[in-house]
């Protein structure tokens, strides 16, 4: 029995119960039309009590739980008994054989059934029409013509119906794959998000609390060495540790949520990185040679450049045994540039491996370990931003840090574009450089390109 059509059901399968629904207006019409018209009383009252079985019948299929096939076959033998005895006792009864042909497939469960089925309701309303005209040649041709032509409509409607069938149940199948295919890119995405935020978590803690911890172990073994020599020199770093404690505390609440996040880099860029700079000075005692203009942009490049020079200097302090840090800050027409030099070992960018000896991050020789998780981190924390860093550096020749960031609002290239920039700043691109780092010293200088 063919179910009620649901929702993305061809149109063919809703125009099957839409004429089913159609056929019983019908015949409520002539009900009608029997019930108030001129009509003997033998024939109204057979054909009302014909008319009701079969609303009867009907009934029952439709509300009958599980729609059995025997009860819908049923069903069937019932029209077609009641199609004969209305065609034999009311003139043009017989075209209740085509009102009701959607019948004849909605109820069966076969394509043989709806053949056969319909066949005899053809044959029903012949041989009814036959027997109340007269058993004549021509009243049996005509009314088997009719009949007929009915019936190969109903054909036609039987061989279309399992084909719409078997589209409505490969959409049913496609909608089940785009589900399941839906499902598992939402797992696939949430994996992703997670490992995103795990990753993106990891390198905070390594941005900021990682590199306090070791600027706290830094400067408490420098205060013990110092506590009997320089108790002043000592006193000072103590006081840097309990700086350093409190700020690793401060991060460590935005970091969980429980702090806001617009205390971090609070103010101008320019003032973040003179603090971070003076404190980096006073630590470790290293010339810093600074020029940080006023620079507007918002927070999260603030937090952006002020991360990228912690990890910078944070580099110098472990690995470069440099004397001399430069940091130039300006703006351009492509957006911030911040340079940080050093006149330190310098080391290959991007190499890999790390010889006994080397420094604790894998660094070979020089400020900058080799494909440390500091460098990746930088990188992408600006490609979050469309950022890039460059990396410049050669064994005995320093290293060169470049970070690039576009900025919406910058001045547009050309001879304003200049004229737009604070005194002592020139164009991004044409950074003056700190400790100079000359490629030209030895043929090992390397750049290790763009994020």
């Amino acid at each position: 029995m063919l179910p009620r059509p649901r929702r993305g059901d061809p149109l063919w399968i809703w125009m099957l119960h839409g004429w089913d629904v159609f056929s019983w207006a019908i015949i409520g019409l002539l009900t009608l039309i029997t019930i108030l018209g001129d009509v003997p009383a033998a024939d109204r009252y057979g054909s009302l009590a014909l008319v009701a079985g079969l609303g009867v019948g009907y009934a029952v299929v439709r509300t009958r739980p599980g729609n059995p096939v025997r009860l819908a076959y049923g069903y069937l033998v019932l029209l077609i008994l009641v199609l004969g005895v209305l065609s034999w006792l009311r003139d043009g009864f017989g075209a209740l054989y085509t009102v009701t042909l959607a019948q004849f497939v909605i109820f069966v469960d076969s394509l043989r059934g709806a053949v056969l089925l319909s066949g005899l309701g053809a044959v029903a309303i012949t041989v009814g029409g036959a027997a109340r005209e007269g058993w004549s040649a021509g009243t049996l041709t005509t009314n088997a013509v009719s009949s007929v032509a009915v019936y190969a409509v109903s054909v036609v409607i039987a061989l279309l119906t399992p084909r719409a069938l078997a589209l409505r149940d490969e959409r049913a199948r496609l909608r089940s794959r785009l589900a399941d295919a839906e499902q598992r890119l939402a797992e696939a995405q949430k994996r992703q998000g997670a490992a995103e935020e795990r990753e993106r978590i990891a390198r905070e803690i390594h941005d900021t609390l990682a590199q306090g911890f070791a600027s706290i172990v830094v400067l408490a073994e420098a205060a013990r060495a110092g506590m009997a020599d320089e108790p002043g020199r000592s006193a000072q770093q103590l006081q840097s540790i309990e700086r350093t404690a409190r700020e690793n505390l401060a991060e460590a609440r935005v970091l969980v949520g429980s702090a806001p996040r617009d205390g971090v880099a609070a103010g101008s860029v320019a003032a973040t990185l003179r603090r971070t700079l003076d404190r980096f000075a006073e630590d470790t005692g290293l010339a810093v040679d600074a020029e940080l203009p006023d620079v507007d942009c918002d927070q999260p490049t603030r937090i952006a450049l002020l991360r990228c020079t912690q990890e910078s200097l944070a580099n110098v302090r472990k690995h470069a045994a440099a004397s001399t840090v430069g940091v130039v800050l300006a703006a351009g027409p492509e957006g911030i540039e911040l340079e940080i030099t050093d006149d330190g070992k310098g080391f290959v960018p991007g190499a890999g491996e790390s010889p006994p000896g080397g420094g604790a991050d894998g660094a070979r020789d020089g400020a900058v370990p080799a494909g440390g998780f500091g460098l990746d981190g930088m990188r992408r924390r600006l490609a979050e931003f469309g950022g890039e860093l460059t990396v410049t550096s050669s064994p005995g020749d320093g290293t060169r840090i470049l970070v690039t960031v576009p900025a919406t609002g910058t001045p547009a290239d050309g001879p304003l574009a200049e004229a737009h920039l604070p005194a002592g700043h020139l164009p991004a691109g044409h950074l003056p450089a700190g400790p100079p780092v000359d490629p030209s010293r030895t043929p090992g200088t390397a750049t290790d390109g763009q994020v």
